[in-house]
């Protein structure tokens, strides 16, 4: 690989903006019903290209980066808020690095740092994740380069790094070149446990409050269904989801959602039976795709899972805090991880290279692969998070991502009218006008407008419209 660019981050800010869900949001133990969204705008300086700004933004969810008792949602949030400022304090005027190159010269120290505080890894590792799609949004504008572009071209300076060894000599100039990034993504709808399964009234704003109306007006293929710890009701729910699923979206596929909710292996043996024993199971097996991090992190990573073999192939979600994770895991028996944009894209292409890496080695052994990548979704919300995590997902080849940040919230929210008429007008694929909000047709959201200079990123969020980051904690 030739020398690559070298980038500095010259200025860096942040802000917040208010989101309140349309209708109450339940995973694991939590109910959802506002937070803050975080927004982040960074100017570099790209040796011989001069000076571009980019933007990246993600909900800060409570309860999910870290779910100790002890701590409360404005807690959560205050921590998150101050791994913000720990990676803007990390990157700004740092000394020349490509973006790959920046982020692994601070990973470990960051990392170091919220623990100090008490963080979680996942807590400690959002504001770099953030601020780090930021830094490469301003980079593709700099080169006037799509993030396909760069990232094929391996203009993200992927090398080796001591932080994923068991990748040395991994070329990854090669690899990036053999993505292809797919045009369309399917959106997975989540099915929440507070989800009304039957059809009802039409709520006020003429969005679907139930999984009938879902289905009518996105028309979903894929599914993810939360479960709740409780191997009878989770087993008796699934069973009255599917029934619907297997009338109205015949052929359907779906993955589970245990939110770690699974502290007990026996609970977890049982779930698993009750699962094989659902009739919808015996007639089509084949459709449960995966079962998303049914046990808690603390517990994922230390012995081995379960003897009794699940229905599916279990996957990392928030277990996977670092990036050492997933080859732990997979030594224990986990065989997928998740791409989140909140723990970021760095990683999310770790592992992927990862999957393509360990599966090559089963071909070769004359074993079918066995490795896997999902798209998780953290209610993305309308606008720069949503569009750059679907990139991700193109560039990865995630042919299906959870989308439910368009159910639980009506677009872009308070925004004000002139960034949402923007946005719809830099992006007519991605939304739809009058009331902007995602387009799914078909159950598929078209990405072309993505294949453009920078990081997904072609309208700009009014940045007179947003509030301290001081100010996140006041709202939850």
């Amino acid at each position: 690989m030739a020398e690559p660019m070298q980038l500095v981050v010259r200025e860096v800010e942040a802000g917040v903006r208010p989101v309140r869900l349309r209708m109450p949001f339940r995973f694991g133990a939590v109910t959802l019903r506002a937070c803050p969204q975080l927004f982040v705008r960074a100017t570099v300086e790209v040796a011989g290209r001069g000076s571009a700004t980019g933007m990246a933004a993600e909900l800060m969810v409570p309860k999910w980066f870290d779910k100790r008792a002890a701590h409360s949602h404005a807690d959560n949030i205050a921590h998150l808020a101050a791994s913000v400022r720990l990676a803007m304090a990390a990157y700004l005027h740092d000394t020349p690095a490509s973006p790959f190159g920046l982020f692994a010269r601070h990973a470990g120290g960051l990392r170091l740092a919220g623990a100090q505080q008490g963080f979680t890894d996942l807590t400690a590792a959002y504001g770099q994740a953030v601020l780090d799609r930021a830094v490469l949004d301003a980079f593709c504008r700099a080169l006037d380069l799509s993030f396909f572009d760069v990232a094929t071209r391996n203009l993200l300076g992927m090398s080796d790094s001591e932080l994923i060894g068991d990748l040395h000599g991994f070329d990854w100039s090669r690899w990036l070149a053999a993505c292809k990034p797919l045009r369309g993504i399917h959106a997975r709808h989540t099915i929440g446990m507070l989800d009304e399964l039957e059809a009802g009234p039409p709520a006020a704003d003429g969005l679907p409050t139930t999984l009938p109306a879902v289905i009518h007006r996105y028309g979903n293929r894929f599914f993810k269904i939360k479960l709740g710890g409780q191997p009878a009701a989770d087993a008796q729910r699934l069973e009255q989801v599917l029934d619907v699923l297997d009338r109205l979206a015949p052929g359907h596929r779906y993955s589970l959602d245990g939110n770690e909710q699974y502290a007990d292996a026996a609970a977890l043996g049982e779930l698993f039976v009750r699962i094989a024993g659902l009739a919808a199971s015996a007639r089509r097996p084949e459709a449960l795709l995966y079962i998303e991090q049914p046990v808690p992190r603390e517990l994922s990573l230390g012995e081995p899972l379960p003897a009794r073999a699940p229905p599916a192939p279990l996957l990392l979600d928030e277990a996977d805090g670092t990036l050492d994770a997933f080859p732990r895991g997979r030594a224990l028996g986990w065989r997928g991880v998740s791409s989140k944009g909140c723990k970021g894209l760095y990683k999310a292409l770790v592992n992927r290279a990862r999957c393509d890496r360990w599966n090559e080695d089963e071909r070769r052994d004359g074993r079918p692969p066995a490795w896997f990548m999902s798209a998780e979704d953290l209610t993305c919300q309308a606008g720069l998070a949503v569009q750059q995590d679907l990139a991700i997902a193109s560039l990865l080849g995630l042919a299906h991502a959870e989308r439910n940040g368009h159910h639980y919230a009506d677009g872009f929210g308070d925004a004000p009218a002139l960034e949402q008429r923007a946005f719809v007008s830099a992006h007519p694929d991605l939304y739809e006008a009058g009331a902007p909000r995602l387009a799914v047709k078909q159950g598929r959201i078209a990405i072309d407008s993505l294949f453009q200079p920078g990081f997904g990123h072609r309208a700009d969020p009014d940045w007179r419209a947003m509030q301290p980051l001081a100010r996140a904690t006041t709202m939850v």
